[in-house]
């Protein structure tokens, strides 16, 4: 006996909301098939169940199958996801308070970094995904001490580096990078050697060394190595010195030419200062300067090693120099001194020992020894004028900030820095406006450019005379209006009283004062000597009390 089919256009008896659970039914039916079939539908040689109607091989249908059945998870794994964030457990995502209490004890890493991973998902569609009554600072609060535990990180440097990365995966990949070391690289030294020599000489000794970027000349990445890399019969005879690459930036920038002047203000251990002798091949003069006394002999003791012989090492305030010699230089390298937030790798005392305070310090000490390499620098030098700025931080008030300070307090420019790469600057950040121009400057991250932290400015001088401040200029023209108005031409008020005092003198004294001046007739025609005040004190006291008397 057949059994007669139901058909699909028979209305329904049921209410809309038997409807509706009836055909969720049937999806989660069509959704919910067993894999096993899935399979043996896909894997089965019998063409019977196959029509040929469609045209398509065997493979191209297996195929089919294949790639629905994994939409078909895709879509119960997004809609589970979706499920997991809206179904409003606020036992999965504690509060900020439960958060703090949860971390003063051993915290477990896997629910930490569950938790971060469904923070970023929530940010990333904030209104379809937050829970009811959260705001969006309150998941950024959770995502920052989430982070600050898992880094090891204190919360002033970890918000700094949110408002810097605002984009929640770029955050993460930053944070991973600086938790890695950079590539060992060295820079081949021209004075005494060529790379491709000494990239086969050191092959020969064991190294696994390769040029270590397009953009460089002189770089060599070092791999592997069975001997010291800092202990080869090359290191020592001054072939190479060990440097990051992001050092060999504010050097390219600065661009030193033969025979001139150029002032590296704060040098140690002289790996920037040898890179610039090569480039100035020995020639005009070169002063290493630093402040510290104990690293000037790291200083003294790789120039000897390199060879070079054009330099002059000094152990000064770098700040100094704009009063001993100023307006002297072709050029000056500031690789300023800073919070090293680019170099955490080599030092993490970094990510816990930083805060607002140390952080306005060393801006306060930057622009001071900016503005000082803008004063010792000749903006008339026919070859040169620059100063080149650099520091190895990604903080925008060691470097932005620092940059838009001297482009208002003195008559410079920023120009291309002409590099290869490198990100641009910010004009805008936050609350902050800079300079158009600061679009020039160059930033550099480790988890883009697999280099440190770095950013690089290089200014122009245009005058030598400085800025006069806003606040003086507009006094100055005060002054000059008031007086013009008051029909003083110019001249103070303390200075017009005196001259109306000595106008309504009494005669009595012009009197005396001849009568002074005629007992000495040739001081008298000479009116620079004033006997007066060339007597002795003893002698004007009595002659004082005879005219009393």
């Amino acid at each position: 006996m057949i059994k007669q089919k139901p058909s699909l256009e028979e209305p329904s008896s049921s209410s809309n909301e038997g409807s509706v659970n009836d055909s969720g039914d049937e999806d989660e039916k069509e959704l919910d098939s067993s894999d096993e079939e899935i399979q043996a539908d896909i894997y089965s040689s019998s063409d019977e169940t196959n029509d040929d109607e469609d045209g398509l091989m065997e493979i191209e249908k297996k195929s089919q199958k294949l790639i629905s059945k994994t939409k078909r998870d895709k879509k119960l794994a997004e809609e589970d996801m979706k499920l997991n964030i809206t179904s409003g457990n606020d036992h999965d995502m504690p509060t900020v308070d439960e958060i703090e209490q949860e971390l003063k004890t051993a915290p477990n890493l896997d629910v930490m970094n569950e938790r971060i991973h469904e923070v970023i998902q929530i940010l990333a569609d904030f209104n379809n995904r937050r829970q009811p009554n959260r705001s969006r600072r309150e998941y950024l609060t959770i995502l920052m001490k989430n982070l600050c535990s898992k880094y090891n990180y204190n919360e002033f440097l970890m918000e700094r580096f949110m408002q810097l990365f605002p984009n929640c995966g770029e955050l993460i990949e930053f944070l991973d990078a600086n938790d890695q070391p950079r590539p060992v690289t060295i820079r081949a030294n021209p004075l005494k050697t060529r790379r491709g020599e000494l990239a086969k000489a050191l092959i020969n000794r064991g190294m696994n060394v390769d040029p270590a970027a397009k953009w460089t000349k002189v770089g060599l990445v070092v791999y592997d190595s069975q001997v010291p890399v800092g202990a080869t019969p090359e290191y020592l005879a001054g072939h190479y010195i060990i440097q990051g690459l992001s050092s060999f930036l504010p050097v390219m920038a600065l661009c030193p030419q033969p025979n001139e002047s150029v002032l590296d203000m704060c040098a140690a251990p002289a790996g920037k200062t040898t890179h610039i002798a090569s480039l100035m091949k020995n020639t005009g003069i070169l002063f290493a300067n630093d402040a510290n006394t104990a690293r000037c002999k790291a200083i003294i003791g790789n120039l000897h090693r390199m060879g070079v012989n054009n330099a002059v090492v000094s152990n000064l305030d770098g700040a100094e120099y704009a009063k001993i010699q100023p307006q002297s230089f072709d050029r000056i390298l500031l690789d300023a001194p800073c919070s090293g937030t680019g170099v955490i790798w080599k030092d993490e005392s970094v990510k816990t020992s930083k805060d607002e305070d140390d952080i306005k310090q060393r801006f306060v000490m930057q622009r001071r020894l900016l503005l000082a390499a803008i004063d010792a620098t000749d903006a008339n030098s026919k070859t040169g004028g620059y100063v080149v700025y650099s520091t190895c931080s990604v903080l925008v008030e060691e470097n932005e900030a620092v940059i838009q300070y001297a482009l208002e307090k003195r008559h410079v420019k920023l120009v291309p820095a002409g590099l290869e790469i490198g990100i641009e600057g910010y004009t805008k950040f936050r609350q902050f406006r800079f300079h158009p121009s600061l679009n020039l400057t160059r930033r550099y991250y480790p988890h883009v450019h697999n280099i440190d932290g770095f950013f690089v400015a290089k200014l122009k001088k245009l005058h030598n005379e400085k800025k006069q401040s806003k606040k003086s200029q507009s006094n100055v023209d005060e002054d000059e209006d008031e007086s013009k108005e008051n029909g003083n031409d110019g001249t103070s008020e303390e200075q017009s009283s005196d001259d109306e005092k000595t106008a309504k003198a009494p005669p009595k004294k012009k009197m005396k004062k001849n009568k002074k001046n005629k007992t000495n007739g040739n001081e008298a025609q000479n009116p620079i000597n004033e006997p007066i005040q060339t007597r002795p004190k003893k002698v004007q006291k009595k002659f004082k009390g005879k005219k009393s008397e």
